[in-house]
């Protein structure tokens, strides 16, 4: 079992959670998931989450605004944001909102695992 930090994966497609999981942990990292922003909210786990890898279009709340409430709520979380549907205006949205990496599906790995190692980084220098 993975034993660093652990990653939040918020996604509504269940094989991008999965992969993604599997992905994280041959990496060396813990990885939970979650099939909605509503639940990784809910769960006692979100304090111990040292960086967040969610969907940018989900049913209810997007990642984009699960990464504001949560920055809102003083719980700001190195945020990843991953799409099928890349859109500009949705990334210049997501770079202002000072998100660490949006990537569009499939991704590469490599490119994730770079995008979490810097978010890690992030969560260093934060304090959090």
């Amino acid at each position: 079992m993975p034993k660093g930090p652990l990653i939040a994966i918020v996604d509504d497609d269940e094989s991008i959670r999965i992969t993604t999981k599997d992905l994280l942990e041959s990496a060396g990292f813990s990885a939970a998931v979650f099939a909605r922003a509503a639940s990784l909210l809910k769960s006692r786990r979100l304090s111990q989450v040292s960086c967040l890898i969610a969907d940018m279009r989900m049913p209810k709340m997007t990642g984009l605004q699960l990464h504001q409430h949560l920055v809102a709520s003083n719980r700001t979380i190195p945020t990843i944001l991953i799409t099928a549907y890349p859109d500009e205006r949705a990334q210049a949205q997501a770079i202002k909102a000072n998100v660490v990496c949006y990537l569009v599906k499939p991704f590469v790995a490599d490119e994730l695992i770079a995008c979490v190692h810097r978010a890690l980084r992030r969560h260093d220098v934060d304090g959090e």
